[in-house]
Formats: C-alpha cells, sequence, structure tokens
C-alpha cells in the first residue's frame, strides 16, 4: 500500500499563494514548488518580480520554477535570463509555443545551452516530447512538464504517454518528468508507480496527502460517521 512516506516520486508545491508556500517548505515530503501566470493572478499577485524575489528567498535551495509570459521569442529569453539570475534553484518554465503555435524549441535550445535551467510547460503530445527532448539534449538541469489531468481531462489515459516519455528520456538524464496538472491523490499514486519524476500538487491536493493509505473500512465507517453526524446538525426530520 503506497502512503505518503514511501511514496519515490518528488513532490512539488504548485501554488501562488506565499504563506502556503513558507509551510510548505517546512514540510518533509515537499521538494520543490512551482507556480504560473494565472495562479499569480488568482492569488492577487500585482508585481511579478517582487513576488518572484520573495518567493526565492522563502523556498531557499529547494527547486522553483517561474515561467515567462511574454508571446515573443526574443522577450521570452530577456525574460529568463532575468528570472534565473534571482537563483541558481530557479527553473524557468518556457511554454512548448508561443500563442500563435509556433516552436519554442529554438528558444528553449539556446537559453538551455547557457546555462539556464529550463521547465518546458503545457507539453500535451509525444511530437512536443520529442522535439523538447531535441532542444534541451547537451543543455541544462531541466523538466518537461506534461499535463496529463488535462490529458485525461480530454478523456485520453495518460499513462501510456508519460511512459514513452520516460523511456524517451532515458538518455537524457539531466532532463526530468513533471506529471503536471494533476486531480486526485490517486494520480501521485499513478505517477509514483511509472517512476515519474515528479509530480506538481495544488495546495488544496496536498491537505489529502495523510489519506494515502487508508484502511477503507475505517475510511468508510468514518464516511458513515459524517453523514449522519452532518443529518444531526442540520435538524434533518422525516
Amino acid at each position: 500500500m503506497v502512503t505518503a512516506q514511501n511514496l519515490k516520486i518528488k513532490i512539488f508545491g504548485d501554488g501562488a499563494d506565499l504563506v502556503g508556500i513558507r509551510v510548505l517548505t517546512k514540510d518533509p515530503l515537499i521538494s520543490g514548488f512551482t507556480t504560473n501566470p494565472t495562479l499569480m493572478n488568482q492569488a492577487g499577485v500585482a508585481d511579478y518580480l517582487s513576488f518572484a524575489r520573495e518567493v526565492v528567498t522563502i523556498v531557499g535551495d529547494k527547486p522553483l520554477s517561474l515561467e515567462v509570459f511574454s508571446d515573443e521569442f526574443d522577450e521570452m529569453k530577456r525574460q529568463a535570463r532575468t528570472l534565473f539570475g534571482l537563483s541558481s534553484s530557479v527553473y524557468v518554465k518556457i511554454p512548448i509555443t508561443n500563442c500563435r503555435g509556433e516552436s519554442s524549441s529554438e528558444t528553449v535550445r539556446t537559453l538551455s545551452g547557457e546555462g539556464v535551467k529550463i521547465n518546458v510547460t503545457a507539453v500535451f503530445t509525444m511530437k512536443q516530447v520529442e522535439t523538447t527532448l531535441m532542444a534541451l539534449r547537451g543543455g541544462a538541469s531541466s523538466f518537461i512538464s506534461i499535463f496529463a489531468g488535462r490529458i485525461a481531462d480530454a478523456g485520453i489515459d495518460p499513462i501510456p504517454m508519460m511512459q514513452q516519455a520516460l523511456q524517451m528520456m532515458s538518455n537524457d538524464p539531466q532532463v526530468e518528468l513533471i506529471w503536471a496538472s494533476p486531480r486526485e491523490l490517486l494520480n501521485i499514486v499513478q505517477a509514483n508507480d511509472i517512476g515519474c519524476h515528479v509530480i506538481t500538487v495544488t495546495h488544496e491536493l496536498l491537505k489529502k496527502l495523510p489519506i494515502l493509505g487508508r484502511n477503507l473500512e475505517e475510511f468508510s465507517l468514518d464516511t458513515i460517521k459524517m453523514f449522519a453526524n452532518d443529518a444531526l446538525a442540520a435538524g434533518y426530520t422525516l
């Protein structure tokens, strides 16, 4: 039975809540952190660079992925160099394409060749994995983030793709695979079982981690008690 304590996969907290990030830095189960402009906007972040500087200080030497937000490749490179310059623990998220669907592979190749740590994000297809690996080959330490949760949302089982990606990456030890956008704790177990290197997990989903490995008979009884107590608290009658 898999429990939170015997997981081999690295868990990265995914969010932009500085209070939550600070709490998670003290959790031995959390190995790193990721965020993105959408999460930052939802958290009310107004100044990107100030937030980035503060979160770098909070997480210390744990890996931290911060994302560029320009749609132009030259500006992406400038932003990437600025973010990476904040700390050697920063991995710069570069989207697999820009909003026009143009590949960012040359931008990734250039930055990785300069020693900038990259997290290629929003990857959904094996062709994108192949292109990304070619761009990262021989470069700096990096991640490829396959959005397994969103692939599953499309009604497609992401596990075969994740397994194939891991096999393709076997000759590139500086590149690690991230299972991104999990929807439930089962995804952590699935990612762990196939040997995925990292999974990003939202702060809300991380609160459920203690449930992993629970005795199902006890879990059943607790559920029944919850229903009974809630009915009693609501004062329901028939």
